[in-house]
């Protein structure tokens, strides 16, 4: 193969998306990774799948009104931008939301995916009108989850490879960039012995010789920093309070933010370090893949939800609402932990597990499954599973030794029986009638007015201590490392700046590597489902800009 003008550094979705536009034109591209090939598509293929669109046919089928206005606004009170480094992260929002409107719909729908048919409303928001959070449904779910997000383009990579197109140089770790009179030159980097541990798994370190590769282009799609818990702390900003002692990583070891600093150190200006995107709702895994290894729930809004003290979290931080405002409040209270208690019935109708390996019915596409998660008697196999094997499950018959059972798992006393039993018998207390002055009961009802949450996400409401829906359930929940918000400073064609507000000729940047677009487009909360949008959006930016200048 001759020489690409073209390296992409990350085999990720971004990685992928850059050099499916690049080489779709005719154009060579090189693909570097420190992992093997086993791990092509990287963190996309662990993913849920959720992608996020404005005003799409699966939304109107189920009578949901939304806008590109609406959405507009969405954004804007989520990401609260209030920096004068937000200049380019405004401008790739706005771009992302009206591509969420315009055309993403139709790109992925050509590359092949396919939507589960119910769509799903996270980040339900912080309770007003104009502020953070979802209006409406917008979460819409890949027929195939995380592995069908990467599916088409993986197999369009291994064509090209075969054409002659594409090289890929795996366990190539990049550990220097050179950049001369602001024009990008080459990378180089250790050359790492081969590792044939399965996909997400940590792989060895052993270097075995160098590399150097000179580039006319070279992208950075190297994701960001969540699985270096080192980093998270000295980036952890102190809005949130302190760093939590205790987290668990959502991310595979790779996920390491050393592409950062070296970026870093080369010039490259990265911005908006302190934003960053972690869940309350983790789980230590049962089962673990890659080290440290945690499962977000995704939770529907019945859970009572406890801090680490016994205290009912304050209105509206319930169960898939605001996720760093309930952070934020847990840091407070001084523990890294929160608690859900729940029945039988709340967990096999609300609670799903993010990741495609929890999902085996959406990620199999299997039908059966499918009809069992909506209609069966119990939760999901492996949501099922996390409660007889998971470490941070209980069940009982009888409250008292729930909470018993609470203070032996996290190792105090802090839980008082009493207090836990007359929040729960209050809040019981406000079925009693059709209506209540109970906030989350009020939204409980609310929410089953919308048909996919009526269907798949919100159980009826029942009283936590009636016995036909037991047994109970607490479950422990650990703060999880995700996503990066923050990241490269890139133009609208994914064209990275230097620390002195220059474009770096030659330069770019992708997916969470770039913040998902501009160092920053989500400012300081996320939607979700803009994730891998992002990624999508940021790699067809740059590869239709570098496949139209080479």
């Amino acid at each position: 193969m001759k020489a690409a003008s073209t390296i992409i550094i990350g085999s990720g979705l971004s990685g992928l998306v850059t050099a499916y536009e690049i080489t779709k034109a005719g154009k060579k591209v090189i693909i570097v990774d420190q992992e093997g090939r086993q791990n092509l598509g990287g963190q996309a293929y662990w993913s849920f799948g959720g992608l996020f669109f404005v005003d799409s046919v699966h939304q109107r089928r189920l009578r949901v009104k939304d806008s590109l206005a609406l959405a507009k606004k969405d954004w804007a009170g989520s990401a609260n931008f209030d920096r004068s480094e937000d200049h380019w992260p405004k401008q790739w929002a706005d771009a992302y939301v009206n591509f969420a409107y315009q055309d993403k719909y139709d790109y992925v729908r050509k590359l092949g995916l396919k939507f589960f048919p119910i769509v799903g409303w996270a980040e339900r928001g912080a309770g007003n009108a104009f502020g953070h959070g979802n209006s409406v449904p917008r979460f819409h779910i890949t027929w195939g989850t995380g592995p069908g997000v990467i599916k088409p383009l993986v197999e369009h990579a291994l064509e090209m490879e075969i054409q002659g197109l594409l090289e890929f140089k795996f366990r190539h770790q990049v550990s220097n960039i050179l950049i001369e009179n602001n024009q990008v030159k080459s990378i180089s980097g250790n050359i790492l012995a081969e590792d044939h541990k399965e996909r997400g798994m940590a792989s060895n370190r052993e270097v075995i010789d160098q590399f150097l590769l000179e580039a006319e282009h070279l992208v950075i799609a190297t994701g960001g920093i969540g699985a270096n818990l080192e980093m998270v702390k000295n980036q952890w900003p102190a809005r949130l309070g302190n760093p939590p002692n205790n987290m668990v990583c959502g991310v595979p070891a790779y996920v390491d933010g050393k592409m950062m600093q070296i970026a870093e150190n080369a010039g490259v200006h990265i911005i908006n370090k302190d934003r960053m995107w972690h869940y309350t709702e983790g789980l230590r895994n049962w089962n673990p893949i890659w080290p440290n290894h945690g499962i977000r729930i995704l939770p529907g809004p019945s859970s009572i939800w406890l801090d680490a003290l016994g205290n009912r979290l304050p209105a509206p931080l319930y169960p898939g609402f605001d996720t760093l405002a309930t952070l934020k409040h847990i840091q407070k209270t001084g523990h890294s932990y929160s608690w859900f208690i729940l029945t039988q019935s709340i967990i096999k109708k609300e609670f799903a597990l993010s990741g495609s390996e929890q999902n085996p019915d959406l990620t199999n596409k299997d039908y059966g499954l499918l009809i069992k998660r909506l209609f069966g008697k119990e939760a999901t196999g492996p949501v099922e599973d996390f409660k007889k094997h998971g470490v941070d499950f209980i069940t009982s018959n009888s409250l008292v030794e729930l909470v018993d059972k609470m203070n032996k798992l996290s190792g105090n006393n802090l839980l008082d029986f009493n207090q836990i039993k007359q929040i729960i018998e209050e809040r019981d207390s406000q079925l009693d009638n059709s209506f209540c002055k109970d906030f989350q009961i009020n939204y409980i009802q609310n929410t089953r007015r919308y048909l996919g949450d009526k269907i798949a996400r919100t159980a009826k409401p029942h009283k936590i201590l009636d016995e036909k829906h037991f047994p109970l359930i607490a479950v422990r929940l650990n703060i999880l490392t995700r996503k990066t918000l923050g990241g490269i400073e890139t133009n609208l064609n994914s064209q990275a700046f230097n620390q002195d507000g220059k474009i770096i000729a030659g330069l770019y940047a992708v997916g969470e590597a770039a913040g998902f677009g501009g160092g920053g487009m989500h400012g300081y909360n996320a939607l979700e489902g803009t994730f891998l949008g992002g990624c999508i959006f940021t790699g067809k930016q740059a590869g239709q800009f570098i496949s139209k200048n080479t």
